[in-house]
């Protein structure tokens, strides 16, 4: 494996669109880069950069593969690996894209790139945990680019999604991926701290994607993931500051018969370890992922004083 310092061998020129994404994808294995923010190896994300740095789709291909590039797509595909090399970040920040539920997100550096296991469970709508069609009101706290929320509205035509946010700067992010999707007035974004921007607001489901990285595992992150707001990842020394709010606060703003889910990644022993008779239901997804819990608004009920 080549230092990261060394002088990284020259591009192919002329180049075609598989030559400059196996070029790409030996580049990046060579930097050690990190791959996790919507792809999980280094062909996959040079084949995003080359495709977006050449103005080419990804639908077309694999028919575009032996495509020959003009010098300027070359030279604008090149300008992307470099960044991505040398400051570290990730392609959806490059490209100010990213897929969730099959639908293309914008993001940039103001949220946390889409991606989450329960995307799955949105495509779904939430079944078989909940009657579909029952589900008039969602809530999505930590809503960041708002993903979660217009994937939900968009599965869910009969259904007012909020999504809510404490930062503005991600809010103004959601409200742009609102309009492009064309979900207003169905979704609401709201700038509020967990529930206390929300007032007496209940809920069929509430779901979420909260902060829960700890302490000591924020600091042993990769590179990649520092480029996003810590605000989105940070949550205290055992990772579940927040999670621990959005437990108590659930049952305020659940309707009866409404379902709690909430990501927790790896914290999820840590959430074990501090609620042990809770009866958390640990979902399963088919495409990878896990970390997530769901729990009823009876079992919310028999555990109020533990949650709170």
């Amino acid at each position: 494996m080549s230092p990261k310092n060394s002088t990284p061998p020259a591009a192919p020129d002329p180049a075609t669109v598989q030559q400059l994404i196996r070029y790409g994808a030996r580049r990046f294995e060579a930097a050690r880069l990190w791959f996790g923010h919507g792809s999980d190896n280094a062909a996959d994300e040079a084949a995003e950069l080359v495709l977006f740095g050449a103005g080419l789709r990804h639908a077309d291909a694999p028919g575009i593969y032996a495509t020959r590039l003009s010098a300027q797509q070359r030279a604008t595909v090149l300008a992307l690996f470099e960044r991505r090399i040398g400051e570290r970040i990730p392609a959806a920040y490059l490209t100010h894209r990213m897929w969730f539920a099959g639908l293309e997100f914008y993001c940039d550096e103001r949220v946390l790139v889409p991606r989450s296991p329960l995307a799955e469970l949105i495509e779904a709508r939430f079944e078989p945990w909940i009657d579909a069609a029952r589900i008039r009101t969602v809530l999505d706290i930590g809503t960041g680019s708002g993903c979660i929320a217009i994937a939900t509205a968009l599965a869910l035509p009969d259904a007012q999604v909020d999504a809510a946010d404490i930062s503005a700067a991600a809010v103004a992010v959601t409200r742009m991926n609102i309009e492009r999707h064309k979900v207003a007035p169905r979704v609401r974004a709201e700038q509020s701290d967990v529930y206390t921007g929300l007032t007496k607001r209940t809920y069929d489901v509430i779901v979420t994607n909260p902060p829960y990285v700890g302490d000591v595992e924020m600091q042993g992150l990769p590179d990649e993931y520092h480029r996003e707001p810590a605000l989105g990842l940070r949550g205290g020394a055992d990772g579940l500051d927040i999670v621990r709010r959005i437990l108590r606060g659930a049952l305020d703003h659940l309707r009866e018969g409404g379902i709690l889910i909430v990501e927790v990644g790896n914290s999820e022993d840590a959430l074990v370890a501090a609620f042990p008779r809770v009866p958390f239901t640990w979902l399963e997804f088919a495409r990878g992922g896990g970390g997530v819990f769901l729990l009823t608004y009876v079992q919310l009920q028999e555990h109020r004083a533990e949650l709170r």
